[in-house]
């Protein structure tokens, strides 16, 4: 069966680690787009404008093909990934965090640094409440009023969200469903006699 769920965080999270004078905090974020992700990153870097780095790793979807990472100057692969490596060990997505560093003066070499982004995004994760969301299709019916009661069954039985509707002569309504029913329940309205569907040009909502 296609997997239409998925476990992010509930709200914001924060985490800190120290080592040698080093200070590692961690933001962590629950987010829908890249555009949410930069805005983020951005407020981050204004607000420790004085910081030497903000490192930080991000994913999107269910497939595990929309992520990124930033090592924000730090010797590559030491901040970045293991940032997104502990969003993988927390079974998370639809999600941002972002490390900032204040230098302490003593270098901690590449294991050090490595440690220390683990330990500061694992402290904000362990932190912060997740919740289970599922992804839903939107898409479009058109149907004469007289099958209105029809329609509302579908609706009623399948548990549809109705995001939009306009009830004249010809009804129109917006729907959503869980994407694993997606097309059986398509499949269900043009059986229905009358009724138009439409699917959505971008159909997938996160919610």
């Amino acid at each position: 069966m296609l997997k239409d769920y998925y476990t992010t965080i509930k709200q914001p999270v924060e985490g800190l680690y120290k080592e040698k004078g080093s200070k590692f905090l961690a933001y962590g974020f629950p987010v829908q787009s890249e555009d949410e992700i930069r805005k983020h990153v951005d407020d981050l870097k204004k607000k420790y404008h004085d910081a030497r780095h903000h490192c930080y790793a991000w994913e999107l979807g269910i497939d595990g093909n929309n992520f990124r990472m930033n090592d924000d100057g730090e010797p590559s692969g030491t901040a970045g990934k293991p940032i997104l490596g502990q969003i993988h060990s927390f079974g998370l997505t639809n999600i941002l965090v972002v490390v900032v560093r204040y230098f302490g003066g003593i270098k901690l070499g590449t294991g050090g640094l490595i440690q220390a982004y683990k330990a500061a995004t694992a402290d904000a994760l362990e932190k912060a409440e997740r919740i289970q969301c599922t992804v839903k299709k939107s898409f479009s019916i058109r149907f004469p009023y007289d099958l209105m009661n029809q329609v509302m069954r579908v609706v009623n039985d399948e548990e549809l969200i109705i995001k939009a509707q306009k009830f004249e002569a010809d009804c129109n309504m917006t729907l959503a469903v869980r994407e694993s029913k997606f097309e059986s329940i398509i499949d269900r309205f043009r059986k229905s006699f009358g009724v138009k569907v439409i699917e959505d040009q971008y159909p997938s909502i996160k919610t």
